[in-house]
């Protein structure tokens, strides 16, 4: 069956996912318009096509552990000079996604793997762009800020033409929904295609 390369994510929902795709656009990043918005849990990993069902297996046992949590965006960060990228920062939120990747990459699961940096949830909004163009989008989004109520995760794969497709949503256990903390999601970013620059490192797209 040969090999697919997956990756897990939390999409950014609207309003905020297309307004920061767009600014990352108008940053001149030129892998903005192929990469929705989003906070990453499994940088892309090959594997075999046939562990697809065991996978998505684990991933359900997974969300269904988690809880519905409040995740909020406030200002901006930089990866630089380790990897030439701008984030804006997950100030709430941080914890319960630490969680979600740990046990994702769980050593006994079918996607076990070490990570080439410390885990750091980010959005990213400049990524291997010109300097100038990296400040700019630190400085004019500093004051930046969002929130919203995260309720599951989402499997992508990397098809032949290097677009990332959504292949299944990974809701948070049904229980955790009447949780007092929880308010009304915003609706989630559409999910379009995430391009084959999406990396697993300190300058995760």
């Amino acid at each position: 069956m040969g090999t697919v390369t997956l990756g897990v994510s939390i999409a950014v929902p609207e309003p905020y996912g297309s307004f920061l795709q767009k600014r990352r656009e108008g940053f001149g990043d030129p892998h903005a318009h192929g990469i929705p918005t989003h906070v990453t849990l499994l940088p892309p990993t090959e594997v075999d096509a046939s562990s697809l069902p065991a996978i998505e297996r684990h991933l359900a046992e997974v969300a269904a552990a988690g809880r519905p949590f409040r995740m909020r965006l406030s200002g901006t960060g930089t990866f630089r000079p380790l990897s030439p990228v701008v984030y804006v920062n997950v100030v709430e939120g941080s914890a319960s996604c630490a969680w979600l990747q740990k046990r994702v990459r769980d050593g006994s699961g079918p996607v076990a793997r070490e990570l080439q940096f410390p885990y750091h949830p980010h959005v990213t909004v400049a990524h291997g762009i010109a300097e100038e163009a990296m400040d700019r989008a630190f400085t004019e989004l500093a004051d930046y800020e969002a929130e919203w109520t995260i309720e599951g995760f989402a499997l992508y794969e990397q098809g032949e033409d290097g677009i990332w497709r959504l292949e299944r949503h990974f809701p948070f256990g049904a229980d955790a929904f009447g949780a007092d903390d929880v308010s009304a999601a915003v609706p989630r970013q559409d999910d379009a295609g995430i391009r084959s620059s999406w990396t697993g490192s300190p300058g995760c797209p």
